[in-house]
């Protein structure tokens, strides 16, 4: 498979999840975003839109895989929107992106 992310878009990507877990910690998760990154990296799925987008859709992953999808645990939606610079349609829309590629 050839990669589709450029380095300086996963950089981009990687600077605002270790922000957000600077912010909010939780090595788990984080754990579970940096490998959902890499799986992105590895994809085939080409990837469009802004690097902030990808990194709160990523986040917003790695928090609701596998649970019933209402947030991040200890951050508001509208602070998260805040904080990441993206709306939270588009945090979801990215974090469905990710499951589709991640879970492929």
């Amino acid at each position: 498979m050839k990669p589709t992310t450029s380095p300086e878009f996963e950089a981009e990507c990687q600077k605002h999840m270790d922000r957000f877990y600077a912010r909010w910690p939780d090595p788990t998760l984080q754990k579970k975003a940096n490998k959902a990154l890499r799986f992105l990296r590895a994809s085939d799925e080409p990837l469009q839109g802004k690097a902030e987008g990808w990194a709160a859709g990523l986040v917003y992953f790695a928090a609701t895989d596998g649970r019933v999808t209402c947030g991040i645990p200890g951050v508001l939606n509208a602070e998260f929107s805040e904080f990441m610079g993206v709306s939270m349609e588009t945090t979801r829309r990215r974090s469905g992106r990710v499951s589709d590629i991640v879970l492929i």
